[in-house]
């Protein structure tokens, strides 16, 4: 059995320039977690692989394609393979989310 600690993750490397842990991969799937501060958000990107975001703390905005909404933690947002997608933290307190990607993706999502 393995169990993963958010805290006990290292912070990955990205574009995005935020914090974002690796939580699970295998060949089939790909978790990070992702904790956006107050006026931080990702970058505009296309994943080549269909994600899904969970909330897990917090609120913040989910931008698909030309559809723009407001979450809040317990709900989950699926963005399908190949639209520009990006979440934003434009609240008081931290946002934090799941990103699952399956399958995990062969290649790099592209940013915009």
């Amino acid at each position: 059995m393995n169990v993963t600690s958010y805290g006990e993750q290292p912070v990955q490397e990205t574009p995005h320039g935020v914090d974002v842990r690796k939580m699970f991969e295998t060949e089939h799937a790909q978790v990070m977690e992702i904790k956006l501060m107050p006026g931080e958000a990702l970058k505009k990107h296309i994943t080549p692989v269909d994600v899904f975001f969970y909330v897990l703390e917090g609120e913040g905005t989910v931008e698909i394609g030309d559809e723009r909404v407001d979450v809040v933690k317990d709900q989950l947002i699926e963005s399908p393979k190949g639209i520009p997608h990006r979440l934003m933290n434009e609240g008081g307190g931290p946002f934090r989310f799941l990103v699952v990607k399956t399958p995990k993706p062969t290649e790099s999502a592209r940013l915009l």
